[in-house]
């Protein structure tokens, strides 16, 4: 009889053990997941940070402002149809 209690108690550790490396391993599964997603965003916010540093992105992003350069004349469009 005590042989059968020691061996349950036994069996119920093995049991715990293998619940909580099942859980850990959940978890790892999770932060690579998470990991990997920042790895990537980065990639992208690497890339747009040298774009960003282009002086043809500055001046393209500046005339999308309706930015002019010093010396240069605006003028704007008007009585065209909308597409």
């Amino acid at each position: 009889m005590g042989l059968l209690v020691v061996l349950a108690v036994v069996a119920g550790l093995y049991v715990q053990h293998a619940l909580d490396l099942w859980q850990t391993h959940n978890q790892a599964d999770a932060q690579s997941a998470i990991v990997h997603r920042l790895i990537s965003e980065n990639a992208i916010l690497v890339r747009e940070e040298q774009s960003l540093g282009n002086p043809a992105t500055i001046v393209q992003d500046a005339r999308a402002l309706g930015m002019v350069r010093q010396g240069e004349r605006p003028y704007a469009i008007t009585g065209v149809p909308s597409r």
